[in-house]
């Protein structure tokens, strides 16, 4: 979108800037904290990698850099839209938070996919494949990623119009070209994928009824549940949205109700980041333990450098304390029984 006075949409008292700031501020703080755990437990708390973990960890990088953006957005709608950074900046953004997005969409996809191999084809040649391999397969992805969003980079999103100068990638006058196609695409299709994936996997399970008592069986659907829920719930609403746009662009351009829909429906999409630690929660064994361990050393009164065991019900704790506090712990109680010991003398 070129800069051109005739193509900014100026809406009237700008109830978007008043919605706006809140929902981003509140993705940002979720989203930052639960993706940036999230990355920790990746790189410190993952006991075994396998290619779903190489997966699932690209989808907390895709999420987490998203994250990064929103400050600028959420600036951005502080001030009644109204850029206040320069050309290039704007074009890094806009590019940032499309790439990260589609990131997002694709890695959210291969993980149901991946799962699909594992339930209904379980010796399938996918299902065997290396770290390495898979490390080379999220290259080329993030590569065709970047290059389907590439265009956000080429020109300028700047409008100015009485001295209001706007930073958008979607403009709410005509249809947008290749970034609307890009839009529907990298929702319809995944979508299409995951249902699909979603359909046969719970059908596979549905149909080994022994199979189906298994706690590992239960946590399969509920996965490629989770996944599909949080997928339509964070990208149909936008999509649907722009849809009823193109299809009545003559009567929708610059329609203030049609413009705060967009925005806020893009919005959920920001949200998506904030929902992908569920996925990770479900999708291996080592997240529940980790975010366990989190609660546990959060909550629980502490002795220097551990948690204090108050019971027996409190004794598997030990295990998370280093050796230290275990040796500090024994050292007590030797003085207790010797003291005991007096006494009885």
């Amino acid at each position: 979108m070129d800069a051109d006075n005739e193509s900014c949409c100026l809406i009237e008292g700008d109830p978007i800037s008043k919605v706006m700031p809140p929902l981003l501020i509140l993705a940002f703080v979720l989203g930052a904290l639960g993706n940036g755990l999230a990355l920790c437990g990746f790189c410190f708390h993952m006991s075994a990698w396998k290619p779903s973990t190489v997966y699932l960890f690209n989808l907390a990088v895709a999420d987490f850099l998203l994250m990064v953006c929103l400050p600028f957005r959420t600036d951005y709608y502080r001030r009644h839209r109204h850029w206040g950074f320069a050309d290039v900046p704007c074009r890094l953004v806009l590019f940032m938070l499309a790439m990260n997005r589609a990131g997002s969409i694709v890695f959210l996809t291969v993980a149901a996919v991946d799962r699909y191999f594992k339930v209904v084809h379980p010796h399938h040649a996918l299902n065997a494949i290396s770290n390495r391999t898979a490390a080379g397969a999220v290259c080329v992805l993030w590569t065709l990623v970047i290059l389907g969003t590439l265009y956000l980079l080429v020109e300028s999103h700047l409008c100015t119009q009485d001295k209001a100068i706007s930073c958008e990638s979607f403009i709410m006058e005509a249809a947008n070209g290749w970034h609307d196609v890009m839009f529907q695409l990298e929702f319809f299709l995944p979508l299409t994928v995951i249902l699909f994936c979603s359909v046969r996997v719970v059908c596979s399970l549905k149909r080994r009824e022994r199979l189906a008592r298994q706690a590992r069986t239960r946590k399969a659907i509920r996965f490629i549940v989770v996944v599909a829920a949080v997928f339509v719930t964070c990208y149909l609403p936008s999509a649907l949205a722009r849809l009823y746009f193109l299809w009545t662009v003559s009567s929708s351009a610059c329609d203030p109700a049609v413009h705060m829909a967009l925005h806020v429906t893009l919005s959920f999409t920001y949200l998506n980041s904030v929902l992908d630690p569920l996925i990770y929660y479900f999708a291996s064994p080592s997240f529940p333990k980790f975010y366990a361990k989190l609660r546990m050393c959060s909550w629980r009164p502490r002795w220097p450098g551990c948690p204090k065991p108050r019971g027996p019900e409190e004794l598997p704790a030990l295990r998370l304390c280093p050796k230290s506090c275990i040796g500090a712990a024994n050292s007590f109680q030797s003085r207790l029984d010797t003291q005991w010991d007096l006494q009885v003398c």
